[in-house]
């Protein structure tokens, strides 16, 4: 090989070094790499279904330091990847931000972890179904067997009870501690003229949730408008359909992640 053609092979191999991914600095220690992926796919799937837009957030819960919790860096959720994961501690504060902009409102998640040991994923949506619920008297119930989850409830949280006139933003522990006590042992929050939260034991199972209690929101409403009474899920239906749906729903997971992957 001549010198030229040496130089060239040269130049080539480090010009795809410099284009490719490091995957060192990419990685989090002690973090699987699918879980970024899956935090991410949840992000641009719940984009794609309509239940976020420019703003709202999926988290994990570190798996191998439990008092920590992974969530991307301050962007919009369909356009998240895996390299935009950053991982925060137990007040919610980044580890090593390199001076990436974090999300506002990234307490909501750091308190629930700290209040929920069994939750492993939240997401937090400003699901346009699901606002006329958190501003009216009624309350949101499981209509059909995907939102069964309902069943135990779908408490209100109000910021302006404990907090008075704010900004509606759970900007500090104090703030989110007050949400997460609304959760309480519940799959979902309402937030007062803000949005909702939806917590599972994986990020799949919290994905899932919101989206189906943003369907649900908009099926009651429509029911509610026929103007007569509304036949919900009883109680040991909804306890029945939700144990069937956490068994299944890999196969929603599996379709959602095709699509928006397609749409890359």
């Amino acid at each position: 090989m001549s010198s030229f053609s040496r130089f060239a092979a040269l130049a080539v191999t480090a010009l795809l070094l410099s284009a490719a991914p490091s995957r060192a600095e990419d990685s989090i220690p002690g973090v699987p790499r699918e879980l970024l992926e899956d935090i991410a796919t949840g992000s641009r799937v719940l984009a794609d279904l309509g239940v976020v837009d420019a703003f709202g957030h999926v988290s994990a819960r570190h798996p191998t330091n439990p008092r920590h919790f992974l969530m991307a860096r301050s962007i919009a959720p369909a356009q998240v990847t895996a390299n935009d994961i950053m991982e925060f501690d137990e007040n919610g504060e980044p580890v090593d931000a390199k001076n990436r902009a974090v999300f506002l409102e990234r307490f909501i998640h750091a308190e629930i972890y700290k209040a929920r040991p069994d939750v492993n994923a939240v997401v937090h949506t400003h699901s346009p179904g699901v606002v006329p619920f958190s501003v009216s008297r009624t309350p949101l119930k499981p209509l059909y067997h995907n939102a069964a989850f309902l069943g135990d409830g779908a408490p209100v949280w109000d910021i302006g009870k404990e907090f008075g006139a704010t900004d509606m933003l759970v900007r500090n522990n104090a703030i989110g501690r007050s949400l997460a006590s609304a959760l309480g042992d519940k799959s979902v929050v309402l937030m007062r003229g803000h949005g909702d939260v939806t917590v599972g034991p994986a990020v799949q199972a919290a994905v899932f949730r919101a989206y189906y209690t943003d369907v649900n929101a908009k099926l009651q409403a429509q029911a509610l408008g026929l103007g007569s009474d509304v036949t919900y899920l009883s109680a040991e239906e909804a306890a029945k359909a939700d144990g069937v749906n956490m068994v299944i729903m890999d196969r929603a997971w599996v379709l959602w992640k095709q699509k928006v992957q397609i749409g890359k």
